[in-house]
């Protein structure tokens, strides 16, 4: 898999709110949002593509996922809330090196060659993390530490970047290898970008193995990378991504780009990112993992770098003018991302609201994000009722539908989508704001329901008129199109 995700601490948003996001960007992936109770988790869980077998705590809390409609590959819960306001978002795809795969190996599943031999499980992975960690945990400290623990006993058979947050703090965990894995608390003012690499550009190993206040690794790390040579900095920078990170030709086609975009546009100020003087170019290796934004960003900011496509620059493949670089690079919003999430958790509000998800499905560029309230025990058939076949009665086919159409007539459609996107946020939020007042004055539950519903409705009422514009655009300009007056 491949994706774009972006932390922020409270301290960077504009109320105060922790978020994480993720683009997940499968292959094509039809997904749906649904609500886990506690009695549909399984005690024993078996990874469809590892085989490998888990047992699970007796004691899980509801939580909300974004599985694959289609089983056949397995779960890929991608992303949710659980009911103590904890956020999860995973995975990202990252790189590393030969020195560190042959050093510590990935745990791949092994299928019998003979008659008589048995199968040998592989470790955990995308597939698996969300359903085998968010029920269990009460903060994102919690989140790094479980989730390492299982890395430690079962290992994994890729390379991944997993994102958690709560209240008060966010944390970012990556794996080394096969069962290795370090992890920091992302610095309350500041956004993290992180492009399908190796991302921490900075740790600190005392604090790792003192006080571990907010950095976090596997117990033998130090020896681990001392005894394998792998620590290519100089002058003991300590940097993670020269020791286990990648510096390929390929990365700087399809991962330094995106960060480079993101950076360019949370810090315009603070850094030269264009021209002869520029500090950070789209192929530079060392652009920053973390920045302190010029601004405050807000779940906008955050909808606007998922759905980028270098707009603004000569790399936009959208572009009308051929500038010899137009598409060289791989956009942050692509035609087979499956869901988009950004796990917001907001301090200030009731406990009840405190945690919201923002949703959007198919490609960032030209869908809306809906927020929803996911401390409830169902969610509106349009999240959630997804089939395999393309209907406009759903969130996701819709948005699909949409995309497809406009990717096609992308400057006849720009201006619909933007005031899609515009709309569905706006009157989301309007509803949000309704409903969080309602809860803070009557504690019932039965709100947040009522709520979604509303927000479903609003989503496919703009959802519906939107497609039926953009397929008005697309329909004029098929290519046998043809009047009598043409002689």
């Amino acid at each position: 898999m491949s994706c774009t995700t972006i932390l922020a601490g409270g301290k960077a948003t504009n109320d105060g709110s922790t978020m994480i996001a993720r683009t997940d960007d499968g292959h094509f992936d039809v997904k749906k949002m649904i609500v886990v109770e506690p009695k549909d988790q399984k005690k024993t869980y078996k990874s469809v593509l590892s085989h490998v077998e888990i047992p699970l705590s007796e004691n899980p809390m509801r939580y909300t996922a974004c599985p694959n409609v289609d089983p056949k590959d397995g779960i890929w819960a991608a992303t949710g809330i659980n009911a103590a306001n904890v956020g999860m978002t995973a995975t990202e795809t990252i790189t590393s090196n030969p020195r560190v795969l042959a050093a510590d190996p990935l745990v791949e599943y092994k299928k019998a060659k003979k008659r008589g031999e048995r199968d040998i499980p592989g470790g955990i992975g995308e597939e698996d993390f969300v359903v085998l960690v968010l029920p269990y945990i009460h903060s994102a400290r919690e989140g790094v530490l479980r989730l390492a623990s299982l890395l430690e006993t079962y290992g994994t058979y890729e390379s991944n970047g997993i994102a958690f947050n709560d209240e008060k703090e966010v944390w970012w965990l990556e794996t080394i290898g096969g069962h290795h894995w370090m992890a920091r608390r992302v610095p309350d003012e500041v956004v993290v970008i992180n492009p399908n690499q190796f991302g921490m550009d900075a740790f600190d190993f005392e604090d790792a193995f003192g006080k571990k206040e907010a950095h976090l690794c596997s117990e033998d790390l130090r020896t681990f990378i001392k005894e394998n040579h792998l620590d290519l900095n100089q002058n003991s920078a300590g940097n993670p991504r020269d020791i286990f990170g990648s510096h390929t030709d390929m990365d700087h086609m399809y991962n330094t780009p995106r960060a480079w975009f993101m950076g360019r546009y949370l810090a315009p100020y603070s850094h030269t990112w264009d021209g002869p003087q520029a500090e950070f170019t789209p192929e530079s290796d060392n652009i920053p993992w973390a920045l302190v934004p010029d601004r405050k960003v807000s779940v906008e900011d955050f909808k606007y770098l998922l759905s980028a496509h270098y707009q603004g620059t000569p790399y936009n493949p959208y572009s009308g003018q051929d500038t010899g670089k137009r598409g060289m690079y791989r956009s942050i919003g692509i035609n087979r991302t499956g869901v988009t999430s950004i796990c917001q958790i907001r301090p200030g509000a009731p406990e009840m609201v405190r945690g919201l998800e923002w949703i959007c499905f198919g490609s960032t560029t030209f869908a809306a994000m809906l927020p929803v309230y996911p401390n409830v025990p169902k969610l509106p058939p349009y999240l959630s009722r997804v089939g395999l076949d393309a209907s406009t009665e759903n969130y996701y086919w819709s948005s699909r539908l949409i995309s497809a159409l406009s990717d096609a007539h992308f400057a006849e459609s720009a201006q619909q989508i933007e005031r899609y996107e515009k709309a569905v946020m706006t009157k989301g939020r309007q509803i949000v704001r309704e409903y969080d007042e309602k809860i803070s004055k009557d504690n019932d539950p039965a709100l947040l329901i009522e709520a979604n519903e509303k927000l479903s409705q609003m989503a496919k009422e703009e959802t519906d008129a939107t497609l039926t514009k953009v397929l008005g655009v697309a329909s004029e300009k098929m290519k046998n199109g043809y009047n009598r007056a043409d002689n």
